[in-house]
């Protein structure tokens, strides 16, 4: 049911489903509930990440790309993919349609971001290759 917008109590919300919903995954669940030690200490530390990102409010105070650069081994853009798909899945059940799309390409231009940062090699002739290709050829659309 859509009833959320984008405020402080609608993102909290939204983080706290949608993290739910990651958690039990199949492919996503194992990777995060590994990493997350203390997960109401993050869901807040992710509510303050959107809040800052959609409402400009500063809260947030971490390094995303340093975050998940202790996980590379284990990321994968297919997994980038599933996460997005759960966050589309989850922004439209839950927001306003304008919102969900709002945050929809927000996240898309994250995971963009972080592609490049986890996966972007140049070869010796400084061309692009593999996964850095295609969030290059992604990033630049």
């Amino acid at each position: 049911m859509e009833t959320g917008t984008i405020n402080e109590e609608g993102l909290r919300t939204l983080v706290e489903a949608f993290y739910a919903r990651v958690r039990a995954d199949e492919e996503l669940g194992p990777l995060f509930n590994d990493a997350i030690g203390d997960w109401p200490e993050h869901l807040e530390k992710l509510s303050a990440f959107w809040s800052s990102v959609m409402l400009t409010t500063g809260r947030y105070k971490g390094q995303p790309v340093p975050a998940h650069m202790k996980h590379r081994e284990r990321i994968t853009p297919e997994l980038f993919d599933r996460w997005l798909g759960l966050w589309r899945e989850t922004t439209d059940a839950m927001m306003t349609p304008s919102a969900a799309q709002a945050l929809q390409e927000k996240a898309q231009r994250i995971a963009q971001s972080l592609q490049l940062a986890l996966f972007f090699r140049l070869d010796d002739n400084g061309r692009t290759s593999g996964v850095g290709q295609r969030a290059g050829k992604a990033l630049a659309s």
